[in-house]
C-alpha cells in the first residue's frame, strides 16, 4: 500500500511541476509587509519583541525563509488545494486531495521551511492519508516515511531549478 501511495502523490507532484513550468520564469519575490509594527517592546510579536533577533531595524519586514523553497514548495503543491500559507513563518499546509483514481483515498500535506538558507535540511514534510469506510467515514491510514522524502526531494529538486533560473537570468 505504502508504494501505491508513493507512485500516487510522485505523479501528482511530476504533473504539478509539469503545469508549473508553464508559468512565467520570474523569480519569485515573497511578500513583504510595511507599515507600523509598534515601538520598541510593546508586544512579543512587535519589532522589538521576543521572536525578532535582529541586531537593526533595517531588517524588519524581512521574509525569515528560502524564497526558492517558498516557490517550489507552491509549485510541488500546486494541485492540491491550500488550506493556509504563511510566509513569515514558512508553513504551507494543504486541504485534503483525493486523486481522481482513488477517490476513497486522500491526503494532506505539511510543508515546513526551516529557515533562509536553500540547503537539503530546509524543508520538512509530513503527509497524512485518510480511507473512507463503508459507512462513508474517513479513518486515518499510514504513510511510510518515504512518501515526505519524496515531496522533499520534489521540492529540493523544484527549488534549484527556480535558482539556477534566477543566477543565468542575471548573467
Amino acid at each position: 500500500m505504502g508504494r501505491r501511495v508513493v507512485r500516487i502523490l510522485a505523479a501528482s507532484a511530476v504533473l504539478g511541476l509539469g503545469l508549473s513550468a508553464c508559468g512565467s520564469s520570474d523569480t519569485y519575490q515573497a511578500p513583504v509587509t510595511t507599515g507600523d509594527r509598534g515601538t520598541k517592546g510593546d508586544t512579543v510579536f512587535s519589532s522589538g519583541g521576543l521572536f525578532n533577533n535582529s541586531k537593526s531595524a533595517s531588517s524588519e519586514g524581512v521574509v525569515a525563509v528560502n524564497a526558492f523553497l517558498w516557490r517550489a514548495t507552491l509549485d510541488t503543491l500546486a494541485f492540491m488545494p491550500l488550506a493556509s500559507a504563511d510566509p513569515f513563518g514558512g508553513v504551507i499546509i494543504s486541504d485534503w486531495y483525493a486523486p481522481p483514481e482513488t477517490p476513497d483515498e486522500r491526503f494532506k500535506v505539511n510543508v515546513y521551511i526551516l529557515g533562509r538558507a536553500l540547503r537539503a535540511d530546509g524543508v520538512k514534510v509530513s503527509v497524512f492519508r485518510q480511507n473512507r469506510d463503508t459507512a462513508g467515514r474517513w479513518n486515518d491510514a499510514a504513510v511510510g516515511p518515504e512518501v515526505g522524502t519524496e515531496f522533499e526531494n520534489a521540492v529540493l529538486t523544484r527549488a534549484r531549478d527556480l535558482r539556477l533560473r534566477a543566477t543565468t537570468a542575471k548573467e
